[in-house]
Order: structure tokens, then C-alpha cells, then sequence
């Protein structure tokens, strides 16, 4: 366990056990989206939640209820090289965050999976070409 998080997962049983139904309906959702568009991604639980990579990092979902210095409603979903995606109209959010860009869902209907799938599928390039 870390000075931040007053919890530690073992697996992702374990995160999938202590998430509220609708951030899981939302986290499950996202990872078959991922492994969808990137079937070479690995899996692997960093700071409590899951983050996927080829090369590099290449994205994250954060669910609200996973502390990190706070906590948020919904799910977040990250591109950790966001930074060199095509994002002309702002759908990624930077925030204060040089590199990462994100975008949060606070339900299943809100999710784009056409433009994710886009998103990832660029993401995969710039990972390749890293």
C-alpha cells in the first residue's frame, strides 16, 4: 500500500469487488473496448487501477471511487500520450496535466465507442511508432 491510497488490490477481482455497480458496468465496458482495439495490449494493475500497454503506457480507466488524493464521480478514461493525439475539438481534457488527456463518464449511455475506437486505434500508432 502507498502514502496515497488507503487500499491495495491484488487483482482485478478485487478492484471489480469493491466498485459500485455502475462504475463497474463502465469499467468492463471500457477494458472489451481496449482489448477490442488493441488485442496485443497487457493488463496490469498500477496505482490500484487498470492500465493497458503494447510498448509504453498507453491508456488507463480510473473509476471516481478508487481514491488518488481525492476522489470524483464517474469513471475516467486516459490516454497517457494524449499530448500527440488528434484532438482538435477538445473531447480529451487536459486539465493541468502536460502529457495525459482524459475524458469522464458517469454512465454507460455516455460512452462514444465509435470515437474511443478511434482514439485507441491512434493511440496503438503512436505507441508503435514510440
Amino acid at each position: 500500500m502507498n502514502k496515497f491510497q488507503p487500499i491495495d488490490f491484488q487483482d482485478l477481482d478485487d478492484l471489480f469487488a469493491f466498485l459500485p455497480t455502475e462504475e463497474l458496468e463502465i469499467v468492463k465496458a471500457l477494458r472489451l473496448l481496449v482489448y477490442e482495439c488493441i488485442p496485443e495490449v497487457k493488463e496490469k494493475l498500477s496505482y490500484n487501477v487498470p492500465f493497458f500497454r503494447v510498448k509504453k503506457t498507453i491508456c488507463f480507466i480510473w473509476p471516481g471511487s478508487v481514491p488518488w488524493g481525492g476522489t470524483f464521480e464517474g469513471v475516467q478514461f486516459g490516454f497517457t500520450k494524449g499530448h500527440l493525439l488528434l484532438n482538435e475539438d477538445n473531447y480529451l481534457a487536459a486539465g493541468k496535466r502536460k502529457y495525459v488527456r482524459t475524458i469522464t463518464f458517469s454512465s454507460i449511455k455516455e460512452i462514444d465507442f465509435e470515437r474511443l475506437r478511434l482514439l485507441l486505434y491512434e493511440a496503438n500508432i503512436v505507441d508503435s511508432e514510440g
